[in-house]
Parts: C-alpha cells; sequence; structure tokens
C-alpha cells in the first residue's frame, strides 16, 4: 500500500497544497504527511457533494445498499494493510486494529439490511395520511481518533442508505487509514457522494460552520462536541453528537470473582482505556472488595504494555501528547492527594506515550479520577454496601453513556438497570454494540443515536402528506 496519502474530492486524488505530520505513538515520532484540507478545498468538496445529492437521493435503496456491500468488501480485502497503517498511526495492538477495520465492514454490511419505514397514520374514506422519511442533504461526518474506521461507518453507512453524500473528517492525528479508504472506494460510489479531507485542527470549525453542510454527526468529547453544537446553531444544521462517558461498572456480591476478573480488566483497559464506553469507575460491593481487587491486579501485572506492532503486545500507547500529558495529570494528583495506589501510577521511561496499567483503591467520591473521564489506562476501584447508595453515586455525574452490572441475579439486575441514567446498560459484559440497536447518550454524553433503524432516522428527514379524498 502506498505511503503517499491524498484526499478524495468529487471522486478524484487531491494532494494538500500543505501538509501536517502525522505521529507514531510508539514513538512519538513523524512517519508521515497528510494533506492539509484548506478552505477551497473545503469548499470544492462541499460543492461536490452537494451537486452529487439529487441523483444520489434518486438512486434505489437496493442500489444503494448494494454500494455499502462493496465497500464493505474492499475494506475487508484490504483488511491487513489498513490495519498495520491504523496501528502505526493510533498506536492499538494489531489484532485490535484489524477489529477496528473488519468491524467497519461488518456496520456496513449489516446496516445495509436495514429499512427505512413508511407510516400510514390514516387510511380512511375520507383522508390517507401517509409519513415517508427522505435524506437530509450534504452531512458531515467527523470521527475520533480512538476507532477511527468503525466510528467512521457509524455514520457513513447510514447515512449513505438514507440516500445522503458526506463530507467525511478523520482526527487530525488518525487521517491516514481513512484517507485510504477513500482511495479504495473511488471507483464504487459516484464522484462526490463521499468526500475524505484532512486537516489540522482549522478544519473542523470551518466544516461544522459550512454553509451548505445540512447535518453534522461527531463523535469526541463533550467539550468539543459544545463546540461543534454552537456551531452548527447558527444555521440551524441538524446534529448528532456522540460524546464522553464516565461509565460505571456496578459489581454485586454474588458474582465467581476468579470468572469475571479478566472480563472486568477489559472492560476498563481495552484500547488502553481510550473508549468512550470504558468502565472508568468500578464500584465493588464489600463483601467481594479484597479478593476481586487482587485478582484484578495480579491479572494486570500479567498483561504487556508496549509498541501495538508487536508481537504479544496487548496494550498500546496512548494515541497523542495532549491526551498523554493529560493521563499523567490525572495520576499526578492522585498522588498529590495521597490515594493509595494498587499498581502502576508511574510514567514510562521509554519514547512514545506510554502509561503503565494504573489502578487505585478507594479514592473518595469527589476525587478527580473519579468526577472525570479520564480516557487511559487509570482505574478507581470502590467498595460499596447499598445498592441505593451505589446507584446514587453511579448516576451523579453529567455523563450518561453507558453502564454495567456484573451478578448472577438477572431479574435484579433488570430492575437496578432500569435506575440507572445511561443510554446503554450492559448486564455480565461490556462495550458491545450492534448495527440493530440505538446507542446513545443520556445528560452530557451526547444528542441523538447511532445504530438500529432509529440511527438510520438521524440521517432522515420526514414528510407527512395529507390526501383528502373526498
Amino acid at each position: 500500500m502506498s505511503q503517499t496519502f491524498t484526499m478524495t474530492i468529487n471522486g478524484k486524488a487531491v494532494s494538500g497544497s500543505e501538509t501536517f505530520g502525522v505521529e507514531n505513538p510508539a514513538t512519538g515520532a513523524v512517519f508521515a504527511q497528510a494533506p492539509d484540507c484548506t478552505e477551497a478545498q473545503l469548499d470544492e468538496a462541499v460543492a461536490a457533494a452537494r451537486t452529487a445529492l439529487p441523483a444520489w437521493k434518486a438512486t434505489p435503496i437496493e442500489k444503494r445498499r448494494d454500494a455499502l456491500q462493496a465497500i464493505a468488501g474492499v475494506i475487508a480485502q484490504n483488511g491487513e494493510d489498513l490495519a498495520r497503517l491504523l496501528t502505526r498511526e493510533q498506536g492499538k495492538p494489531h489484532p485490535d486494529a484489524m477489529g477496528d477495520v473488519l468491524g467497519g465492514a461488518h456496520w456496513l454490511m449489516e446496516t445495509a439490511k436495514l429499512g427505512i419505514p413508511e407510516h400510514v397514520s390514516e387510511d380512511s374514506p375520507e383522508r390517507l395520511a401517509v409519513t415517508r422519511y427522505g435524506p437530509i442533504g450534504v452531512v458531515a461526518a467527523i470521527v475520533p481518533w480512538n476507532f477511527p474506521i468503525i466510528l467512521m461507518m457509524f455514520k457513513l453507512a447510514p447515512a449513505l442508505l438514507a440516500g445522503n453524500t458526506v463530507v467525511v473528517k478523520p482526527a487530525p492525528t488518525t487521517p491516514l487509514t481513512t484517507l485510504k479508504i477513500g482511495e479504495l472506494i473511488r471507483g464504487i460510489l459516484p464522484p462526490g457522494v463521499v468526500n475524505v479531507i484532512s486537516g489540522s485542527d482549522r478544519l473542523g470549525p470551518w466544516l461544522t460552520a459550512h454553509k451548505d453542510i445540512d447535518k453534522v454527526s461527531f463523535t469526541g468529547s463533550t467539550e468539543t462536541g459544545k463546540k461543534v453544537m454552537a456551531s452548527a446553531a447558527k444555521d440551524l444544521k441538524k446534529v448528532t453528537l456522540e460524546l464522553g462517558g464516565n461509565d460505571a461498572a456496578i459489581v454485586m456480591p454474588d458474582v465467581d470473582v476468579k470468572a469475571v476478573a479478566e472480563q472486568l480488566f477489559w472492560a476498563a483497559f481495552r484500547n488502553a482505556g481510550q473508549i468512550c464506553i470504558a468502565t472508568k469507575r468500578m464500584y465493588i460491593h464489600k463483601d467481594v472488595y479484597e479478593p476481586l481487587k487482587a485478582a484484578i491486579v495480579d491479572y494486570a501485572a500479567s498483561v504487556k504494555v508496549g509498541d501495538g506492532a508487536e508481537q504479544g503486545t496487548q496494550i498500546g500507547p496512548i494515541q497523542n501528547k495532549a491526551q498523554y500529558e493529560r493521563v499523567l495529570e490525572l495520576i499526578q494528583d492522585a498522588k498529590d492527594k495521597g490515594y493509595k495506589f494498587l499498581i502502576g501510577g508511574n510514567s514510562s521511561n521509554v519514547p512514545g506515550y506510554f502509561v503503565p496499567v494504573t489502578i487505585l483503591d478507594n479514592p473518595p467520591e469527589d476525587a478527580r479520577i473519579v468526577q472525570e473521564e479520564q480516557f487511559g489506562p487509570v482505574l478507581p476501584l470502590m467498595s460499596f454496601d447499598d445498592i441505593d447508595e451505589v446507584v446514587g453515586r453511579a448516576n451523579a455525574t453529567v455523563y450518561g453513556l453507558g453502564a454495567s452490572i456484573w451478578t448472577k441475579d438477572l431479574d435484579r439486575a433488570q430492575a437496578l438497570a432500569s435506575q440507572l441514567q445511561a443510554g446503554t446498560v450492559w448486564i455480565n459484559e461490556s462495550q458491545h454494540l450492534s448495527p440493530h440497536a440505538a446507542f446513545g447518550g443520556h445528560k452530557q454524553s451526547g444528542i441523538g443515536v447511532e445504530g438500529g433503524q432509529d440511527g438510520l432516522l438521524e440521517f432522515c428527514q420526514a414528510q407527512t402528506v395529507f390526501m383528502r379524498r373526498a
């Protein structure tokens, strides 16, 4: 696979008149240059999407399904090369990179099976009333750096199926694999239907404020999401915002400690904790707190942290310097406050943005490491003994993305799930998402949903036609 990277605008390769460097987070060294989209090139991409819209909207949905399946096929065929590139720019271990790439292909294939409904609210001798759903228009898909491929498909797949055209903007720290996918699909879609641009921090605000963008679909931090929403508000663009989380896991006293310790560890530390739906706070019942704490720490000591390109690596680096420094700041705050560390807590002495697996023992509820989203390989364990109290603690946050419950009592777990203020609750698992189910956040964790028919309709606008017969 070529190491020259171009944007895709109106079905053609476009080099940047300006470029920016992309680092390998395992070394901190720049290894490639990506095009830095100018305002003029952004205008070209949006204009191409606008021009392509009428024909794509008129394309029968079956042909749009075929296009999604064809994109999935070409991604899968190039999966190995794409995954190697993704590891290099994102840092995640190669098997996890393959999961991101092939997960994106899977999301396309499964989304293609969804249907757009038509609702008949009245069919009487006097009147027929039908609500149909059509595309919104030109969609800006703004993708984060933690799962660049599958999270792009959360947006691209339903947007295309609904008949929209799209301008994709990957994160400036992980643009390369997305640019390559843009190159691979040029021959599948009509020119302008999907445009892939890359740029430095200046590009996002240009895109969200662009007068010819009809909808913004954004995944990222809550703070940036607020800026996106403010920008979109100027001309009332539609928005879907999938934002941050501070997910709580509640571990009940009836769990099998040995059976759940490894699962609980990966609920928090997969992708170096850089997952919006990772467990960020773990509440463990006092009856099993000590043995489970010991089992999780023992397992943590066996996990290999290192360069994702090296065989056997299970956890890679923090993806970028800014996030690395934020995680270290939270660890230092915990040290300054005198909180107890069970493992980790020291910065790495090797090149790259590595943070050792770090677990804290019963920090207070008002600790920054409990109240803030760390988005790194750091986890506070806290003890509880009262169910109502722990539900209150789990809900005492501005976030409401996900939560998990671990217990053998499934009926009790269902009742407990209904009390949690979270868009998704897992029972005896974590982080499972489906292209056929809605995923979204409560409170400041987002607006709208992705996935399933609900997510598909986020890329549609309703039109009701009343026809009087009498």
